[in-house]
């Protein structure tokens, strides 16, 4: 059952990707051609940018998920095994606390731009934080249930080795 959700949320955050895709495509594209007219629509600037923040959590949040985030492995994979798993280990547990760090502060920054409202948008800044918390979730829980995998895992596994996504 965890693997059929997990599977729904990997397919759920692409369809998100590609929607946020499409829209910032959009906008940039609107922008671009009001202001060859001469006519700009000014919000497409403040819609822009809370698009790609919303667009690159998502992207992160693939990344992690399907494990292609950037990753120098160089010494890493010259250790001896036992120390190996230990650096793998503590790497994955560190990323569980990097992640549990950017979910409290991204509640606190949503929080506090609750009440503020975007310059040429009727909506609050606090939407330009909220895809953060998304983001520390995932980072989180991903990095403790790798960290867990290390531990139980007999030898290293390949950077875009897919059996800890699902």
């Amino acid at each position: 059952m965890l693997r059929c959700l997990a599977r729904a949320f990997d397919k759920l955050a692409a369809l998100v990707a590609c929607a946020l895709m499409v829209a910032l495509l959009g906008c940039v594209s609107l922008g671009v051609v009001t202001r060859s007219l001469g006519q700009p629509v000014i919000w497409t600037d403040e819609l822009s940018r809370f698009l790609m923040v919303w667009l690159a959590v998502f992207g992160w949040v693939i990344a992690s998920r399907k494990r292609i985030h950037v990753r120098i492995r160089f010494i890493q994979d010259r250790l001896p095994i036992p120390a190996h798993k230990a650096a793998e280990i503590a790497i994955q547990a560190l990323l569980g606390i990097l992640g549990a760090s950017i979910f409290i502060y991204s509640v606190a920054l949503v929080a506090k731009n609750r009440d503020l409202e975007a310059t040429t948008l009727p909506i609050s800044m606090a939407w330009m934080y909220a895809p953060m918390v998304l983001a520390g979730i995932v980072t989180a829980a991903q990095g403790v249930r790798e960290a867990l995998a290390a531990l139980h895992r007999a030898k290293p596994i390949s950077p875009g080795d897919s059996a800890l996504v699902e």
